[in-house]
């Protein structure tokens, strides 16, 4: 498993090998994704800073097993890896108030 930081910030863990956390992080999607969403209200990414991976820590795999929100039917069906965030996300609809 691989951890996904932001300038230095590990913000999620993905069940991805290497070569597919990679794609994930360069891919446009992914990172439109990072700027629209919100953590503390704020962009959990400004476009600009360091997006980086490394192996995931012993603790941040416990997290990524421990999600309740995984759907391990879903995981299996798609083939996608999945994607944990480690920080708190905002609700959308709390935005929307």
């Amino acid at each position: 498993m691989f951890t996904i930081e932001i300038a230095g910030w590990a913000i999620a863990v993905t069940n991805a090998d290497e070569e597919q956390a990679r794609e994930l992080i360069e891919s446009e999607e992914f990172r439109e994704d990072l700027t629209l969403m919100h953590s503390d209200g704020k962009p959990i990414w400004d476009g600009k800073a360091a997006l980086a991976l490394r192996k995931a820590t012993e603790s941040e795999v416990e997290e990524f097993d421990d999600a309740d929100d995984l759907d391990d039917d879903e995981m299996e069906d798609d083939g996608d890896p999945a994607v944990v965030f480690l920080i708190d996300i905002d609700d959308e609809d709390e935005d929307e108030e």
